[in-house]
């Protein structure tokens, strides 16, 4: 394993939110219910696959699966004073969401052999009632040049936290699901990524169509 990418500090701090702010929210507030931990590899690179109905869903899903998850944000994210370097601490890093963005790749790669998971949400952006619509494959591309196994997590009402243009996040019921690891593409022909794409957001639909 290399060495690690953020100073202990960073990964202090990673945890003393994930621990004040973070699972008092999912657990307490937004009345959280967590299924499949077992599923969770605790050591070794893994690329976590979601559905993406909330800004909120990084930090839920890093709760969830109970080890730091570092997740691509839209580049724009990164230009805002203050909540840039907020969401640094937490692991996240930029994306170019208008093609293939190589360095963003890089870095999913670095955290991974860090010793970190990497989240990638399969629609790339946020949808209104939290379906994956238009997969990319992002999360397959860095699965195969990793050798690491995905794990798909399922989200399940997130996408009402701000319902309606809620200023304020409601106190709705979550659920996240955690699916069984599936292996990494044998390679990074597009037809293989796409092939390991699929097999996840079916995977995903079905958590999904489980409910609460």
């Amino acid at each position: 394993m290399g060495q690690s990418r953020e100073p202990k500090i960073s990964l202090a701090l990673y945890h003393l939110f994930k621990w004040s702010v973070v699972s008092p929210m999912l657990h307490g507030y937004l009345r959280g219910r967590v299924y499949g931990v077992e599923n969770v590899p605790q050591s070794g690179p893994v690329v976590v696959a979601s559905n993406h109905g909330s800004f909120f869903d990084p930090p839920i899903v890093a709760c969830a699966v109970r080890r730091p998850v570092a997740f691509m944000a839209k580049e724009e994210l990164f230009r805002i004073p203050v909540f840039n370097r907020a969401i640094e601490l937490y692991g996240a890093y930029p994306v170019k969401r208008q093609a293939v963005d190589r360095s963003a790749i890089r870095a999913a790669l670095q955290y991974l052999e860090d010793g970190w998971a990497t989240g990638v949400f399969l629609s790339g952006t946020r949808t209104e009632d939290g379906r994956i619509r238009n997969p990319k494959l992002g999360a397959a591309l860095i699965a195969a040049k990793a050798q690491a196994p995905v794990l798909p997590v399922s989200l399940w009402g997130t996408h009402r936290i701000f319902e309606n243009s809620s200023s304020l996040p409601k106190p709705v019921p979550v659920s996240v699901r955690i699916g069984e690891p599936i292996a990494p593409p044998a390679s990074t022909d597009r037809a293989d990524l796409q092939a390991l794409t699929q097999q996840c957001v079916d995977r995903l639909e079905q958590l999904q169509d489980l409910g609460r």
